[in-house]
């Protein structure tokens, strides 16, 4: 959906130069010795240049509204149909891939919890083809309450459910 919005605002400002250009064309000068002045044309030899830098017109893709979902806000549940909380933050590497979802555990009506991290390949997304079904965590209730809590800017403990995530590469 994100992509046929750009794509429309892009139209739209196309549409508002054409129409601002073609008035402009239209209106007397305003400048009196300018009334009279011929109209001069460029040069034969003038020929109009793309800067070197111009950038390409951006791809292009739509994604069925069934085929892919937001995540963030959405509730989590264990696989035995505990309350887990919700994702709150998506956790990538420098090379943007997603490695972990910060999860808002615990608590009462946001009294109380914590963020926790967990692996991303420990969620399973199943049906949540509308925002009231819940994403599955493969971790039971006492695992996720045991973990450290997540804080910016300070190093990131991940739970997984299989041990099988790669640290994170620190790039000095």
């Amino acid at each position: 959906m994100r992509a046929i919005g750009v794509l429309i605002l892009a139209i739209a400002i196309v549409a508002n130069l054409a129409v601002a250009t073609s008035r402009a064309a239209d209106e007397p000068p305003t400048d009196p010795s300018e009334a009279n002045a011929p109209a001069t044309q460029p040069p034969a030899s003038t020929v109009p240049v793309t800067p070197k830098d111009a950038a390409p017109p951006p791809s292009v893709t739509i994604i069925g509204a069934s085929e892919a979902h937001g995540v963030l806000g959405r509730d989590v549940r264990s696989a035995a149909g505990e309350d887990m909380g919700r994702i709150v933050d998506v956790i990538v590497d420098r090379g943007g891939h997603v490695r972990a979802a910060a999860i808002d555990f615990g608590g009462f009506l946001g009294v109380g919890s914590r963020k926790i991290v967990v692996d991303w390949n420990a969620l399973r997304f199943g049906k949540i083809a509308n925002k009231k079904d819940s994403i599955t965590l493969e971790l039971t209730k006492a695992q996720v309450a045991a973990a450290p809590e997540y804080k910016e800017d300070t190093p990131i403990v991940v739970l997984g459910a299989s041990g099988s995530l790669q640290p994170l590469q620190v790039i000095q």
